[in-house]
């Protein structure tokens, strides 16, 4: 099976294709649940000239389309892969650009019917050079905001990362019950929500033992030699 990143290494958009496409049309369509058709897509990429067609029951935010894999490794250089619209192939845009610009690598075109998009041509190379230059534009201020975003809080005092497993609230509560021996660290952790282990995190104080937990009483000394 062909896997994503072996396509994703793509040289520039604008990169010319062989001269001559010699090699066949093939089809890729793809619906999103087993209950919808896909007569129309694979009669509208017959209708384009596809010797063969592979298709896909499959939503696009699945990334184990067989089909597609199968498609992918069928192809050979001089070919042309041909999709009724770009949101059949690709999960995002940049995945599309991922899989377009291994296309090209391997010296095989893609055309697109809804779009009138053809990447074998100038025009559409260009296209998809735009596309690119968009896509990484957009990523590289999704990078800078949340660059920006995470020093404005920290300038304000936030804190950054993932929240503590438990509150200051749920620790006192903890330290209060780990005072009578009746309640069982694993019933007390029960009752918070955390896990054991999440417990003696908080409450180190239960390496001691929990009479250290009793107001008024003092940790064991360690054993001297």
């Amino acid at each position: 099976m062909t896997a994503i990143s072996e396509w994703a290494d793509a040289d520039s958009p604008l990169e010319a294709f062989p001269s001559t496409s010699s090699g066949d049309r093939v089809g890729y369509a793809r619906v999103s649940t087993k209950g919808q058709l896909l007569d129309r897509q694979i009669a509208a990429l017959e209708a384009a000239g596809c010797a063969r067609v592979f298709a896909d029951k499959k939503s696009g935010k699945n990334a184990q389309r067989e089909e597609l894999w199968k498609c992918l490794d069928y192809l050979r250089p001089g070919d042309t892969l041909v999709v009724p619209s770009l949101d059949r192939l690709g999960r995002s845009v940049q995945d599309l650009i991922a899989i377009v610009g291994g296309l090209r690598k391997h010296g095989i075109g893609f055309q697109s019917l809804h779009e009138s998009l053809d990447t074998t041509t100038p025009g559409g190379r260009l296209v998809f050079h735009v596309f690119a230059a968009l896509a990484e534009f957009i990523r590289e201020l999704i990078v800078q905001g949340t660059h920006e975003g995470l020093a404005a809080a920290r300038a304000r005092g936030e804190r950054i990362g993932r929240p503590p497993a438990m509150t200051a609230e749920q620790i006192r509560h903890a330290r209060s019950l780990l005072t009578d021996p009746e309640n069982s660290i694993t019933s007390i952790a029960k009752l918070l929500g955390v896990s054991r282990t999440t417990v003696y995190k908080h409450v180190p104080e239960l390496a001691s033992g929990r009479d250290s937990l009793v107001p008024g009483t003092r940790a064991p000394l360690p054993e001297t030699q």
